[in-house]
């Protein structure tokens, strides 16, 4: 529908320029947007509810109602998506609604009323200093990408970046002798990070083999590389991550995004204020940051009842 295509195109613009979002970003609310136009298409245009068969055409997003909408989260419900994911495709869906409203394609918003399944209290598996060091112990450095991969480990670590950032940290980027990173990060915000001398020592143990490939142009200043030449892809990381928690004998589900809450929690564990660590992870809201003091509730309770003689007796017992 040309219409349908007119809208996405303008609202594609409108992410990127008016709401300055980043190209991972922009992609993902598109993707939620093609997930409701798929379910349109499906829609006659008459009525959502009509016992017809639906045209070729479907329904336009101009015409969509709110029973339009319910239908399209049960149907998400029904191919097995869970209620963590059907929330940020809401999100996506009322980012594309408040735009057509904006720009004056509709007069009312029809996902005002339109609710997101309750999804309970989620805390982010973390790895202690002693799993990353296990993790990073368990690389083989004879390999060609082994102190690459092990730099990889200690930089996530280290500095707490996204998977985003780290793919894209380049050596202009990295200033050694006042051990700070300057990250380029969501909505193309710039932060400073500390970077460790661990890290930094990583790092320089990666650089023969770095310097023996032969590196494309356009890529020189790219820090983490594949074997020919090129910068690393965040899903190249996440299968390297994977792999080498499988060799490391982890039975935790290991992401690049693992690596930045063990950052963000061992600082609030060390004392580090919440404020500090919302800055360093470049979180706009403190609410986003706040998930770590529930991760450290947690580890307290847990010292308590493995520690606590009153819980060791009781525990004894059983």
């Amino acid at each position: 529908m040309t219409i349908d295509n007119n809208i996405m195109t303008a609202y594609r613009r409108y992410l990127r320029l008016q709401r300055n979002m980043s190209k991972n970003t922009v992609e993902a609310y598109m993707l939620d947007a093609s997930k409701l136009l798929n379910f349109l298409a499906t829609v006659p245009a008459a009525s959502a509810g009509a016992e017809t068969s639906p045209t070729p055409q479907g329904k336009a997003l101009t015409d969509v109602t709110l029973d339009d909408l319910q239908l399209f989260v049960q149907s998400l419900h029904e191919i097995g998506i869970g209620p963590r994911s059907t929330c940020r495709i809401i999100s996506g869906v009322k980012s594309l609604f408040g735009f057509m409203v904006l720009d004056g394609y509709i007069d009312s918003d029809p996902t005002e009323l339109l609710e997101a399944p309750v999804v309970g209290e989620h805390l982010p598996e973390f790895l202690t200093p002693a799993e990353v060091d296990l993790l990073e112990d368990s690389i083989d450095l004879s390999k060609p990408e082994g102190h690459r991969n092990r730099a990889i480990i200690e930089v996530l670590f280290s500095c707490g970046l996204r998977v985003s950032e780290l793919v894209n940290l380049k050596w202009s980027d990295i200033y050694a002798d006042e051990r700070f990173v300057r990250v380029l990060g969501k909505g193309s915000k710039e932060r400073l990070v500390p970077i460790s001398e661990r890290a930094l020592k990583e790092i320089s143990n990666y650089l023969p083999w770095r310097n023996s490939l032969k590196i494309k142009p356009g890529e020189e200043d790219y820090v983490f590389l594949n074997r020919r030449g090129a910068h690393l892809t965040r899903v190249m990381i996440l299968i390297m991550l994977k792999r080498q928690a499988d060799e490391a004998g982890l039975k935790k589900v290991i992401s690049p995004h693992t690596l930045r809450h063990s950052f963000a929690t061992a600082l609030l564990e060390g004392g580090a204020d919440l404020r500090v660590i919302q800055a360093l992870l470049g979180h706009e809201s403190i609410g986003t940051t706040e998930i770590y003091t529930h991760l450290s509730m947690q580890t307290l309770r847990q010292e308590v009842l493995q520690h606590h003689p009153r819980n060791m007796k009781a525990m004894a017992k059983k």
